[in-house]
This record gives C-alpha cells, structure tokens and sequence, in this order.
C-alpha cells in the first residue's frame, strides 16, 4: 500500500528511475515533459507520436533534460533488422497490416460506426472487413488503442516516418483465437548477374494467441516485459527496445 501513489506529482516526489506509461496517449500529451524532468520514460501507447508536435517537443525535451523516452517493440517482429536498414537508409517501403476479431477493436468515429455499418451487412458470413487503409498517422489517431504496433513501425523506420508508413486494419470474424500482424518492405534494387535488377523484400506473419476482445495478444504483454528490462543505458532521443 505504501507503494501505491494517486497522481503523477506523487510519484515524481519519490525520485523514480523510470516511469512506464500503459493508459492512454493522452497521458503522454498531458505529462511527458513533466515526466522527462525527472526521470527516464517508457512510453506503453506510442501512437502518441504519430502527433507530430509531442514527437517534436520529446525529442527536444530528452535534449535539454538528459533522460530518454523508450518504446517496447511489442508485435512489431523484426524492429532491430528494419532499424538497421533505417540507418544505413536503404528501406523504401514499410506496411503494416493488423488482423482481428471485430470485438478486439475499440475505433474512434468515422471508423467506429464503418465496422458497424459492414459487420452488419455481412451478417454470420465469414469475410474480412477493411477498416482502413492508408498512412499510419492518421489511424493512430482513429484507433489509438489498437495500432501501437503500427506506431512502432513508424518510429523504427523514422526516414520513412508516419506519413510513409503505410497502415491497414482488417476485422476479421474467424479471428477468435489470435492477432495476425502482417509486416513487409522493401529495400533498393541490386544488379546481379552483370545486368538483372532485383529489388530486396522481405515479409514476415506473426500469429500471437489471444481471446476474442482483447486488444493485445499473449505474445506481446511478454515482449513488454523484455522491453522494460532493456530501458536502461541509452543517450538522450527516443529508442526503441
């Protein structure tokens, strides 16, 4: 019980090492910079940054302080490799694509009412639904609670970014024990055998068991755990782990 503090001040006033954030990316908004004066962060819901000012003012924030915002890899499979092609900037494409049971998705309108409107139409008949397609940016803000993984892509990928990353959230009813997550890119084209063009690609499908109305998968809660365990050691910015 001593433990437990009721407001973000509270716990500042006990000196922590780290703060993890697993709420809402509102909290981000609302008390990252605060935060940052303290202490280190790990931010939980990272679809905080496809808003390009608090990206922007972290960023700076982590400068001036010396502390450092850590993001957890989570479903994005394959973070370490796709971060090196980020550095070296050989990636030319990134999508994501997020397969669910319908009542694993918690959508802010116009999407909300777009699953509705489709989940009714296609009634008990089997089928996926296509909730959106498009640039991770905007869906991180229509489905905040649902694309972090996407959120982590764009991070990772920083030369592509939200803007270039591409996103698509599929509803899918016959998805009642798992999420599906989708990644692929793609890399510069290699002249072989003196003059054959051929593009690097990559795909990869990541299957994590879940019950119907979760919104994250088994998998996953243990790669946070992982993540939180590697927050520690690095320069000031935002890195993912």
């Amino acid at each position: 019980q001593d433990l437990i503090v009721e407001t973000i001040e509270e716990g500042l006033q006990r000196s922590p090492d780290l703060i993890i954030e697993v709420a809402h990316p509102n909290i981000i908004e609302k008390y990252a910079e605060k935060i940052l004066d303290v202490c280190d962060l790990f931010i939980g819901s990272p679809t905080a940054l496809a808003n390009e000012s608090i990206e922007n003012s972290l960023r700076r924030k982590t400068i001036e302080s010396g502390h450092v915002v850590y993001i957890g890899t989570g479903a994005f499979w394959g973070a370490e490799d796709i971060g090196k092609m980020n550095e070296r900037n050989t990636l030319c494409s990134l999508s994501i694509t997020m397969k669910k049971h319908p009542d694993s998705y918690k959508l802010n309108e116009p999407l909300h009412s777009k699953l509705i409107e489709q989940r009714t139409k296609l009634g008990d008949q089997p089928g996926e639904i296509v909730i959106y397609s498009g640039p991770v940016r905007e869906l991180c803000r229509l489905a905040p609670n649902n694309v972090n993984t996407m959120a982590v892509g764009a991070t990772v990928a920083s030369s592509l970014g939200f803007d270039r990353v591409q996103g698509c959230l599929i509803a899918d009813t016959s998805l009642s024990d798992r999420h599906i997550v989708e990644i692929e890119l793609s890399g510069p084209e290699t002249i072989v055998n003196e003059n054959d063009k051929v593009k690097f690609h990559t795909k990869t499908v990541r299957s994590n068991p879940a019950e119907i109305g979760a919104v994250t998968g088994t998998a996953t809660l243990l790669s946070f755990v992982s993540s939180i365990k590697r927050a520690k050691g690095r320069t000031a910015g935002i890195h993912v782990v």
